[in-house]
């Protein structure tokens, strides 16, 4: 009997069942939501099982044949992306989908510019990106949700790979009339006693926080945001100092008012940027390919990106 189902019924029936309704299924896939609904119900009417139950302005849940089929639906979508690969690889072409994951707090600064200078050498490469926090990075991963992301070194876990390409010492952002703003290096024993906004990201605080400890000191912590760019505003505008590994491209804030970046001394891990993959994952041309661009790429923009000197140097 031939199968009459697509693998874009399929897509949608997955993404249906991990977001629990049909707008986040569409939001996921980037289809509208008439178009996700009527893929769900032909795949229900071609299997002749119902796959959801649908509750009024409550959203999806699987029925019991429809969370079984959730996981054989998965397994053939990341089959046939194996086809698609190996075909690719057979070829010789650098083509087809990817997608990127990338740690929020320096995505606005090396993504863009990093996927405009890939797709311009290789434009048969389509492109998608989500920005998230080391955690989601690391969830992501694990879901095949994304292919690679660029991230930090950061409580990374044995089941992922990671090849670092920068490292990135801490750097302390000061309010221009800050009472250390004028030392050419502030230690972790100059900052204690001084208010902190804290870049209160998984993981990334823990890192920060951790200067402190190692000195059996605690942080004066009197601010904490999840964004950049709050955390340079609020620095700007006297509220405390804050650590950061990425120095932007101008001393200001986003309101236009400067900040003092101070080199911190003392004996604290630099941060390391680069590439997290699944350990063990095949490596298609495209990976391959995009995995040997981003690192000549990002080597070569550090000075200019990160305000740090390129490992060229």
């Amino acid at each position: 009997m031939p199968l009459r189902y697509t693998l874009r019924q399929l897509e949608y029936f997955v993404a249906v069942g991990e977001t629990g309704s049909i707008a986040g299924a569409s939001q996921q896939v980037n289809v509208s939501s008439p178009s996700v609904s009527a893929g769900v119900s032909q795949l229900e009417e071609e299997l002749g099982v119902k796959l959801f139950v649908r509750h009024h302005a409550q959203g999806l849940t699987p029925t019991p044949a429809g969370r079984r089929l959730l996981d054989h639906a998965r397994y053939v979508l990341q089959q046939a992306g194996v086809l698609r690969d190996l075909a690719g690889d057979l070829s010789g072409s650098v083509r087809g989908p990817l997608a990127i994951g990338c740690l929020s707090t320096f995505a606005q600064i090396v993504l863009p510019g990093l996927r405009h200078s890939f797709v311009e050498q290789h434009s048969d490469v389509r492109i998608t990106q989500i920005e998230a926090d080391q955690s989601g990075l690391f969830s992501l991963q694990r879901q095949a949700k994304i292919d690679l992301a660029l991230t930090y070194d950061l409580d990374l876990p044995r089941d992922l790979t990671f090849l670092p390409i920068l490292e990135l010492p801490p750097l302390v952002a000061l309010h221009e009339a800050h009472p250390l703003a004028h030392l050419p290096a502030i230690s972790i024993t100059d900052l204690a006693p001084h208010p902190m906004v804290l870049l209160d990201l998984p993981h990334s605080a823990e890192y920060f926080l951790s200067f402190f400890a190692e000195q059996g000191l605690r942080a004066n912590i009197s601010e904490r945001t999840r964004d950049m760019a709050v955390m340079r505003g609020l620095v700007a505008n006297g509220f405390g100092y804050s650590i950061m590994n990425v120095r932007p491209q101008n001393d200001l804030a986003p309101d236009g008012k400067p900040i003092r970046f101070v080199p911190l001394t003392g004996k604290q891990r630099p941060m390391k940027l680069g590439i997290l993959t699944s350990a063990g994952s095949d490596r298609t041309q495209l990976h391959k390919a995009f995995v040997s661009h981003a690192q000549s790429w990002i080597e070569s923009h550090a000075s200019k990106l990160l305000g740090v000197p390129s490992p060229r140097d």
